[in-house]
């Protein structure tokens, strides 16, 4: 999910295994160890100097189980060895410290396969991108009341009753929210195989998935021979079917087959793909994953990274997520939510 929840869920971790000791600091240390994972954007753009790498390298193997237990031990012995001095000598133990770090490294990957992104669990092992499709990347009833309660415990003393009752509220909060968002998971996979009979489209494979901001308004796309066959569908609605429905015919210039970068991202995209010419030999892949956004000018794809050809590779231009008029385009998201 976003920086700013795995902060708030990297901070609970701190809070629940060293609060107690080291009070508010805890929550400092937490959080730290809770970004680590996504620390790999970083060192991806470092390790690699084609784009396409880099972007792959992102929840990859630092956001797996093993690299949560290797770096468990290695931040949590090193903080260990810098902390324990002083008049801070054996005021905490290698074994906080090592658990401090596994909670916030391993919760963040954990979290981060509910999204529709994708996440390697098993890497290297495996590079099964596990994803439950119920949450999107950013939800705000979910991290907002969470950290709220993370904020107000930071206002009592280290081992009051109260800290523990405000840190427990905000663990709660949020798990039941995304138990709602699961279960609202399986009603809108079951309306979407109905708006799909309805429709009488005969499809191959489909994916839904929320709406960015939201767990009200959710995007389905289902794949056909020739097209990709997509809608929307908000809890507000009228009627209990997808609608909005757009055809999406297939266009594929370049294959996989011909291209290794190609074949990349269509597993990064779990080929719901298309990928079309623009000038001067250039290309557009759009990734038909996420849910379209409204623009002026229609929907459109906010996924579409720029190729070109270097060396006999494929190459991107940095991504950056194409909303066109923001402000447009979330205002048509909430009229969108409120149903039709």
């Amino acid at each position: 999910m976003d920086s700013l929840t795995q902060i708030v869920l990297g901070a609970a971790c701190g809070e629940a295994v060293l609060g107690k000791k080291i009070g508010n600091k805890a929550l400092l240390f937490g959080a730290i160890a809770g970004t680590i994972p996504d620390l790999d954007v970083f060192i991806g753009s470092l390790l690699y100097k084609n784009e396409i790498d880099a972007m792959l390298f992102h929840r990859g193997f630092m956001h797996s189980v093993l690299f949560s237990i290797l770096g468990a031990f290695l931040f949590g012995w090193l903080v260990y060895k810098l902390y324990n001095s002083g008049k801070r000598l054996d005021s905490t133990t290698k074994k906080d410290w090592v658990l401090l770090f596994f909670w916030a490294l391993f919760t963040h990957p954990i979290l981060d396969c509910f999204t529709p992104y994708g996440t390697q669990l098993f890497a290297p092992f495996s590079n099964y991108r596990v994803a439950f499709n119920n949450i999107a990347v950013a939800d705000p009833l979910y991290t907002i009341p969470f950290l709220i309660c993370v904020i107000i415990l930071m206002f009592f003393k280290r081992n009051t009753i109260k800290r523990r009752f405000w840190l427990k509220l905000g663990i709660g909060i949020s798990s039941v929210y995304m138990l709602a968002t699961l279960a609202n998971r399986f009603y809108m996979d079951s309306v979407f195989k109905s708006s799909l009979t309805n429709q009488k489209i005969v499809y191959e494979r489909y994916s839904i998935q929320p709406s960015i901001l939201n767990n009200v308004l959710w995007y389905g796309i289902a794949e056909t021979e020739d097209n990709y066959h997509v809608a929307f569908y908000s809890l507000f609605d009228a009627s209990d079917l997808f609608s909005d429905w757009m055809i999406l015919p297939k266009e594929r210039v370049l294959e996989p087959e011909d291209f290794p970068d190609l074949k990349n991202l269509t597993w990064f995209s779990n080929d719901y793909f298309n990928i079309e010419p623009v000038d001067r030999g250039d290309y557009l892949y759009k990734d038909l994953r996420y849910p379209l956004v409204k623009t002026p000018k229609g929907y459109q794809p906010v996924f579409n990274l720029k190729l070109h050809q270097v060396d006999g590779r494929l190459d991107m231009k940095p991504f950056a997520p194409e909303f066109g008029d923001f402000s447009y385009a979330m205002k048509a998201l909430w009229e969108r939510m409120k149903g039709i």
